[in-house]
């Protein structure tokens, strides 16, 4: 009898539980959304997540929050969400640094893939390599040749150790032999600002931070990570152009969720950043700043987590990067 109930009890919690799921995403969201960005204000994936929270609050009359929480290559940040309700009240803002840090530091208090749940990958950055105008180097033949004659006189900054910038930066050194000095920041902003005011000879960017310098003629651009040009810069030639392949290294721009967040409620949220994204307004000024639109469905954005936790892990180990 004790066996014929848990049997019972058991079925018919598999029948409830997703009923309240989708109970809860008839309701959701019933209250404040806090995005979880683990990075300083002001960086090209700030100006997004921005965005796309403010056209949230719009949408569901709800409001919608964005919270600097820098340090640590963005795991301060991650570990903050691991650790939140799984009610799609708080969500994480990552680009590609999330999956890099499961490689570069020993030690995590979360685990970039199974603590959390993907909701959508929005849009994508082309990185780029960009000098201040004082470098005597006008393209990617005059830059190689610069600093082969002078090896390591030449520094990179970027966003931080670890980051995208940085592991760019090392994929770079390794397809053409140069050798260049890492100069980490806390953040993408203070460190193109350095290069600008050029404190810093080099930068490893993505687009839509340092495209209004380039128009400017404050950055000089020399070759593009991707695999085609950018509209955003359409003279900015890609390394394979130029004789260089291999050198393709997008920043991608998404969102996560605890894990354990009811399907129902990530997929409500996939489905509404999407139609967001995909808005002609949005479309057009994400692409007028050098985004590229993805806008994935949420396994969509798990396979391409976990290919680029495979591809940058070789990158890490390769380099010998390593953080405490």
């Amino acid at each position: 009898m004790r066996l014929q109930f848990k049997r019972w009890a058991a079925a018919l919690g598999a029948i409830l539980v997703p009923l309240v799921a989708v109970a809860q995403a008839d309701t959701y969201p019933s209250r404040p959304i806090r995005f979880i960005a683990p990075i300083p204000a002001g960086g090209s994936t700030d100006v997004l997540t921005r965005e796309i929270a403010q056209r949230l609050q719009e949408r569901w009359g709800q409001p919608t929050l964005v919270e600097n929480k820098p340090g640590s290559a963005g795991s301060i940040g991650a570990a903050q969400v691991a650790r939140a309700p799984a009610d799609g009240y708080t969500l994480l803002l990552v680009n590609v640094g999330h999956v890099i840090n499961g490689h570069v530091y020993a030690k995590l208090p979360y685990d970039p893939v199974k603590d959390f749940v993907p909701v959508v990958h929005a849009a994508s950055i082309a990185m780029g390599l960009f000098v201040h105008p004082s470098v005597p180097a006008k393209n990617l033949s005059e830059f190689l040749a610069l600093a082969r004659s002078k090896p390591g006189s030449l520094s990179f900054a970027t966003s931080g150790n670890g980051g995208a910038g940085h592991l760019g930066g090392e994929s770079i050194k390794t397809a053409t032999g140069i050798d260049m000095v890492h100069v980490p920041y806390r953040g993408s902003a203070p460190a193109i600002a350095d290069v600008v005011g050029g404190q810093v000879p080099v930068s490893i960017a993505d687009l839509p931070l340092a495209r209004p310098h380039v128009r400017s003629g404050a950055l000089r651009p020399i070759a593009l990570a991707a695999t085609r040009r950018s509209s955003a810069l359409p003279d900015m030639p890609t390394f394979a152009e130029l004789g260089v392949p291999g050198l393709d290294f997008p920043v991608w721009v998404g969102f996560l969720a605890p894990a354990g967040t009811p399907k129902a409620i990530v997929d409500k949220l996939n489905r509404e950043i999407v139609a967001i994204v995909r808005e002609p307004a949005m479309t057009a000024r994400l692409l007028e700043l050098g985004f590229e639109i993805v806008a994935s469905t949420p396994a969509e954005f798990e396979q391409t987590m976990k290919t680029d936790y495979e591809r940058y892990g070789v990158v890490v180990r390769k380099a010998g990067v390593k953080l405490d």
